[in-house]
């Protein structure tokens, strides 16, 4: 269950407390969040909406260990991550967070087998088991027949579900996703024109 108001148990997978984030832009401070506060239990979805400039990336951010809070605490599994030294930051993420981006950002010299492999390289894992975990999350998202492919041989659709399979390929806490369908959306309307319906 999600919760807002900061009663959530403390064995929560997600837990803020009190998150503020600011911004200085010239002479300006420009508040994002103020005293948030939230809960997410593990196996819950979660959907972050609002207009543009409403500070739902910068939560994604936080979330992700990408960013740093003005004030506030940030835990997710039990790591209190808000205080963490950049390279301990990078550890934690490489471990802990499946990254599914909007633009999916794949490497087009890279086949999807070694674009799912990327994060693995940040591991310990041997050669041979990184071909395990690469085969089983592109298996898992109906490409093991395209994993020698480039990018620019897949589909828009492929694509994404390569993206999808480097997400979820070091079997992370949690999987944090920034708007793939809204770009897979407007592309479609492009396509189509600019009134046309989605």
């Amino acid at each position: 269950m999600i919760r807002v108001d900061g009663s959530g148990k403390s064995n929560s997978l997600i837990q803020v407390r009190g998150l503020d984030k600011s911004y200085r832009r010239g002479g300006e401070e420009i508040q994002v969040l103020q005293r948030l506060n939230l809960d997410v239990d593990k196996g819950d979805f979660v959907g972050f909406m609002g207009p543009s400039g409403s500070g739902k990336t910068t939560l994604l951010n936080l979330l992700g260990g990408l960013d740093v809070p003005t004030h506030g605490s940030i835990t997710v599994a039990g790591d209190e991550i808000t205080h963490m030294s950049a390279n301990k930051l990078t550890q934690w993420r490489a471990r802990h967070v499946g990254f599914i981006f909007q633009m999916y950002n794949l490497i087009p010299v890279l086949t999807a087998f070694q674009n799912v492999e990327l994060p693995l390289l940040l591991t310990k894992l041997s050669k041979s088991e990184r071909r395990k975990h690469v085969e089983t999350a592109l298996s898992v998202v109906g490409l093991a027949e395209r994993m020698n492919h480039y990018p620019r041989q897949l589909s828009g659709g492929q694509e994404q579900r390569v993206a999808i399979a480097r997400a979820i390929v070091a079997d992370p806490t949690f999987l944090r996703q920034n708007g793939a369908h809204g770009h897979a959306r407007s592309r479609r309307r492009q396509a189509r024109g600019p009134h046309a319906p989605s």
